[in-house]
């Protein structure tokens, strides 16, 4: 008798799947196409932001000098010498006992030293009366206040949000070097599946993997170039899976097991893939695959549908962040677990649970039945309560490890 390959634990896997992995090309991305890229490579300013002094108030430039002891009740009054608009500053400057009326981000004109709010100031005509004495500089905003020139803005590996979006905008860069997105090939097998829209029949499975699977690739940062079923049969595995490896990553769901109609492990092996690790130390997922031709990474994982998205989420999100040029670092946190739960002997086991604030921390709460088939488990679930192996019991009020699941 051939004795059972042994599990490979959690983290080691995780460290085989990382080991090596080179993030993707680089490609310019024009900046209103570039919500949720990645930088490749840090982004400087070259001009000073803001460019020059300009008012941070509706008001009047002063000079604070003409505004000496002037109060509500006994007013300074000054000349008015003309108006500088956001976009069309003023050509003049003021003389001595002149105000001239400005706009927010308008140009601070020459002479003027301050500036005084509307609610401050009476305006007569051809005049205004000052009710404040401002010191120098009130209400100025200054060239380089929140860029200095030269320096860095955004760095490399950055997810780009609508922040950094408008930040990129603000110091000129129409385009921004990206790292390529992850192309991602989705297969799931099965003969018994069928689409969410297609009759029902004897034995038949809608198939959730297509879309709960495709949807992490893509809130990964990833694109899914390619999504179909594979049948039970050998050469449509191999035949669907050789269409496939022109992706960066490839995942199939279902198929990886030990199963007389399980093809999935031999058709990747006999495409050129090698083998890193085969059966890990983790409940659900135990039957997980995973392998590599050349810089392709190929994942076989569990077709239940949660421990689908339990190993996709422990080991091929990882990569995909690797892969656009992220830091794939673990996304953990500590919490305490909010009731008993029986540890497994041998394997990790990944409790889908909310995430929810208490006294002196994180509490997390198990999300209800656990089974791999539950998928509405994953329903309201903030991460995953990693319960290490054991034969014993991690009693409610103890601190567990938290592995989040929200991208990010």
């Amino acid at each position: 008798m051939v004795a059972p390959q042994a599990l490979i634990e959690l983290e080691a896997a995780r460290a085989a799947v990382l080991d090596p992995i080179t993030p993707l090309e680089s490609e310019a991305v024009e900046l209103a196409r570039s919500l949720g890229r990645r930088v490749a490579g840090p982004v400087r300013s070259t001009d000073p932001v803001p460019a020059f002094d300009n008012s941070a108030m509706d008001g009047f430039a002063v000079r604070s000098a003409d505004t000496t002891g002037a109060r509500g009740e006994r007013p300074v009054w000054l000349e008015l010498a003309g108006e500088s608009r956001a976009g069309h500053p003023s050509e003049a400057g003021l003389d001595p006992g002149q105000a001239m009326t400005i706009s927010t981000g308008a140009v601070i004109p020459e002479g003027a030293d301050s500036v005084v709010p509307l609610e401050d100031a009476v305006r007569e005509k051809g005049r205004v009366g000052i009710g404040v004495d401002p010191p120098p500089g009130l209400h100025i905003r200054r060239p380089g206040e929140d860029v200095a020139p030269g320096s860095e803005v955004i760095s490399s590996g950055t997810v780009i949000g609508p922040a950094e979006q408008g930040v990129l905008a603000s110091v000129g860069a129409g385009s921004v070097s990206c790292y390529r997105r992850p192309r991602v090939a989705v297969l799931s097998s099965g003969d018994e599946l069928i689409g969410p829209g297609d009759p029902m029949r004897p034995g038949a499975v809608r198939n959730s993997n297509s879309f709960s699977i495709s949807g992490l690739v893509r809130e990964s940062g990833a694109e899914v170039v390619l999504n179909e079923i594979v049948r039970d049969e050998p050469a449509a595995t191999r035949e669907a899976i050789g269409a496939a490896v022109a992706a960066d990553l490839v995942v199939v769901c279902g198929g990886v097991s030990v199963g007389e109609h399980d093809h999935v492990k031999g058709a990747l092996i006999d495409l050129g893939f090698e083998q890193r690790f085969w059966r890990i130390a983790l409940k659900p997922g135990k039957p997980t695959w995973f392998g590599r031709r050349g810089e392709t990474l190929a994942f076989g994982l569990p077709g239940n549908p949660v421990s689908a998205m339990v190993t996709f989420l422990l080991l091929a999100r990882p990569a995909l962040t690797a892969l656009g040029g992220g830091l794939p670092d673990r996304r953990r946190i500590r919490a305490r677990l909010a009731a008993d739960r029986a540890q497994t002997p041998g394997r990790t086991e990944a409790v889908r649970c909310r995430i929810e604030p208490g006294e002196g921390g994180w509490t997390a709460e198990p999300t209800g039945a656990q089974g791999s088939h539950i998928l509405t488990s994953m329903l309201g679930a903030d991460g995953l309560v990693l319960v290490p192996p054991g034969e014993g019991t991690i009693e409610a009020g103890e601190t567990v490890e938290v592995e989040l699941i929200g991208h990010g």
